[in-house]
């Protein structure tokens, strides 16, 4: 029988040289990973300088900070943003193939996050730790993302804010294949990548299209007729003016938590930002009860009102008490009012008057103040319609989007060998 320590040599042995779970054809046969430190793969330098005050556009020397990286850029960066005037001696300059690691941040999720920079001579600011990897950095930056992400975020340190060190890095066990199939695997997800920001670019494309029509179907501030109408209402005269709660119910009805589940209760969490509907709960209040909606209502987040959560019901159930449901009356179509309410315009009254500075609120007294222009119910449907066979077409394409990003997802968790593993 083998004692303890034959046992911890053994695992070891046994966990060296991982292949991954999905492998092209042609590498088959080709051997296990190498494992290997960072330190072991790249060497380690620190941003420079370029503040927030230090970006101009005018400038000529590109650059990246750090916090773009979590805004703009993804695993690779091909076009740089923002433009410095700094003189050259005072930056560090990239060189192609670098990668990118913030070193601060506000989560340690968060900060476990890498780009791969594919141009020479951009300046890279301070908060940047730079890899300058002797193995592909695109395959690097992809592997960084994915089987080592929870693995970075257990070396940063801090809480309000974390930090990320080279130090700390450098010692992160990694595991490459030789240069062909790393060169394979970065050439895979980068295709994938493509698709994702031709995606992205045709679903802004239909919501700037959209946000643009709305500005001609409704009337700006002060005018009572569009710019934009359809033939057969050119003639039917102007529209009429009114405030949101005259033609509409602020809902107070209560509903015992024993009439809900987990699929007919709708809270902050589990209504969707930018308009994007609703998911199924992930749990229930302990106790108390909740507003009771019906189907055609309009549910809307009262909690960060920028996030634009806005969910048309389709169906009745509970919502939470951070949940304003709203109810149209006779006058005004549910379906229209539903369109004036999943508007920017509407999301920047209600920022307007909102309350608190982390979570802000929006005032529902000025919310039920908030000017509406109405045509005739024939021209409301009309007009909801039209909105309504766009906002089909976002939500076909945002799940296109989303399941391309499931496909990348899933394909890394196969392209790479788990790092836990590895290091078990």
């Amino acid at each position: 029988m083998s004692n303890k320590a034959e046992d911890v040599a053994m695992t070891a042995v046994e966990k060296r040289g991982w292949v991954p779970k999905l492998r092209f054809p042609e590498f088959q046969d080709a051997g296990e990973w190498e494992e290997k430190t960072l330190d072991d793969i790249a060497v380690f330098f620190k941003g420079k300088g370029v503040s927030k005050s230090d970006v101009d556009l005018q400038g000529e020397t590109p650059c990246i900070r750090y916090g773009e990286l979590y805004t703009i850029y993804d695993e690779v960066v091909r076009t740089v943003i923002s433009k410095t005037k700094l003189p050259s001696s005072e930056l560090f300059l990239s060189q192609k193939n670098d990668v990118l690691v913030p070193s601060s941040g506000e989560t340690k999720i968060d900060i476990a996050k890498a780009s791969c920079v594919l141009l020479d001579d951009v300046a890279l600011g301070g908060d940047l730790n730079v890899l300058r990897p002797n193995e592909n950095g695109i395959f690097l930056s992809y592997m960084l993302n994915g089987s080592c992400k929870t693995e970075i975020a257990k070396k940063a340190q801090g809480d309000t804010v974390v930090h990320l060190y080279a130090g700390q890095l450098k010692q992160l066990d990694v595991i490459v294949p030789k240069e062909s199939e790393q060169q394979k695997i970065a050439d895979c997800l980068s295709s994938i990548d493509e698709l994702i920001t031709l995606e992205a670019q045709k679903l802004d494309t239909l919501k700037t299209h959209k946000k643009g029509l709305m500005q001609q179907l409704f009337p700006t501030e002060g005018e009572t007729l569009p710019k934009l109408r359809f033939p057969e209402f050119r003639d039917a005269g102007e529209w009429d003016e009114c405030k949101l709660v005259e033609v509409s119910d602020f809902i107070k009805e209560r509903v015992s938590l024993e009439q809900l589940t987990l699929v007919n209760y709708v809270s902050t969490e589990n209504i969707l930002p930018d308009y994007g509907g609703v998911t199924t709960a992930s749990k229930l209040p302990p106790s108390g009860a909740a507003t009771r909606f019906k189907k055609d209502d309009i549910l809307i987040s009262n909690i960060r009102p920028y996030l634009k959560k806005i969910w048309f019901s389709s169906k009745d159930g509970g919502a939470s008490n951070d949940v304003v449901v709203i109810r149209s009356k006779t006058k005004v179509s549910n379906k229209y009012l539903a369109c004036l309410l999943k508007s920017d315009e509407f999301i920047s009254y209600v920022m307007k008057g909102a309350k608190g500075v982390k979570m802000p609120r929006g005032d529902i007294s000025l919310m039920q103040e908030y000017p509406l222009a109405l045509p005739s119910h024939p021209e409301q449907q009309k007009i909801a319609d039209c909105l309504s066979s766009l906002d089909e077409l976002v939500t076909l394409e945002a799940q296109k989007l989303d399941t391309l990003k499931a496909h990348k997802k899933g394909l890394m968790q196969q392209l790479f060998p788990a790092l836990d593993e590895v290091q078990g």
